[in-house]
């Protein structure tokens, strides 16, 4: 490209200018204006349907600051986002995570799925849970004076490139979480532009009337999502507690639990669905897998176009979680699901 600087390059100078580091610099001033005009901003609002991603699915890329996550859902073509807290809160100045959780998250995922650790596996797994504990307690302290400038920043740099933020999904709303974890979690949220938090059902009725209570305070809704628990029951209970709490529907899990009627569920509570994961997972007869999309036993296709004809608001979440083939990267195997989807719905 010779003396041209690259599109990572001015995302990093957009960067700078939103926080206002080098605002005084003259030089600097048309970078995001640059950056418009090196190709158009993305669009993955495919016939109504907005289809987005959950920023976990670049967990296994080197750099995952808010800058390089910013690149990976662009190279991706995506125009919204459930947005983990890890990329926000170290933009806004949290302490460091020393806990590598790209090691972390498949064996979480091992646990979760009941599939045999080793002893190794387990030491290291309890070692490590060991240390994010005493991580959240670092995080609870740091959460009580952090900055909202911050995220509004992160925000702004985003909306830039022609991204927004549906979903924030930080570590502040579990069951041992303070209020003002919560309380900070909630209005980190609202400052992004988001109008709901995602998080783990907590399979605790006292804290979901909890949660759904604050966020009616906040103006916006609490996403619970389930795994292979999920039952067209799971969420009856927080959806009557409050009109706070709603569904983070997993498609995918659904299906892999066995569950027969994905279709009837959602025509049934699209209103109280605040978000939804796809992905494309076999059902028990045969074995569950995570597959790459058009292989399992999803029915993605039909959902799709079900959120199309019926005008449903709520967004789609791409949620990589098939093993990325070799000589391959997360970023490209998330487009090519934004790809299925759009052949889907064009």
């Amino acid at each position: 490209m010779g003396n041209q600087p690259s599109r990572r390059q001015f995302l990093g100078t957009t960067a700078l200018l939103v926080s206002g580091i080098v605002a005084n610099n003259s030089k600097l001033f048309g970078a995001p204006a640059i950056i418009r005009s090196l190709g158009d901003k993305p669009n993955s609002l495919l016939k109504g349907v907005q289809i987005g991603v959950i920023t976990y699915s670049f967990r296994d890329m080197p750099d995952q600051s808010a800058e390089a996550t910013l690149q990976y859902i662009l190279d991706s073509g995506i125009s919204a986002i459930e947005l983990m807290g890890g990329p926000a809160e170290t933009f806004a100045g949290a302490p460091k995570n020393s806990v590598n959780m790209q090691t972390m998250f498949p064996l979480m995922r091992k646990r979760r799925e009941n599939q045999p650790l080793t002893e190794d596996e387990q030491k290291k797994l309890a070692e490590m849970e060991a240390q994010t504990k005493a991580y959240r307690q670092e995080m609870t302290k740091w959460r009580t004076s952090a900055s909202m400038a911050k995220f509004e920043q992160l925000r702004k740099m985003y909306n830039q490139a022609g991204v927004t933020i549906y979903g924030f999904k930080p570590d502040a709303f579990g069951v041992n979480s303070s209020d003002a974890d919560i309380n900070y979690g909630m209005q980190a949220a609202k400052t992004l532009g988001a109008n709901q938090v995602t998080v783990e059902h907590p399979a605790n009725d006292a804290h979901t009337l909890k949660l759904g209570k604050m966020a009616e305070k906040h103006g916006i809704r609490v996403g619970y999502h389930g795994h292979e628990q999920q039952t067209p029951t799971f969420w009856d209970t927080a959806l009557s507690q409050s009109p706070g709490n709603a569904m983070n529907f997993d498609l995918g899990h659904y299906i892999a639990a066995g569950q027969p009627d994905p279709i009837g569920l959602i025509k049934q509570k699209h209103d109280r669905i605040s978000s939804m994961h796809i992905k494309d997972r076999q059902g028990p007869a045969n074995g569950k897998g995570n597959l790459p999309w058009g292989q399992g036993d999803t029915p993605l296709k039909e959902v799709l176009k079900l959120m199309s004809e019926q005008k449903y608001t709520f967004p789609a979440s791409v949620e990589l979680e098939y093993k990325v083939p070799e000589g391959s990267t997360s970023v490209a195997e998330v487009k090519k699901c934004v790809n299925y989807c759009r052949n889907i719905l064009s």
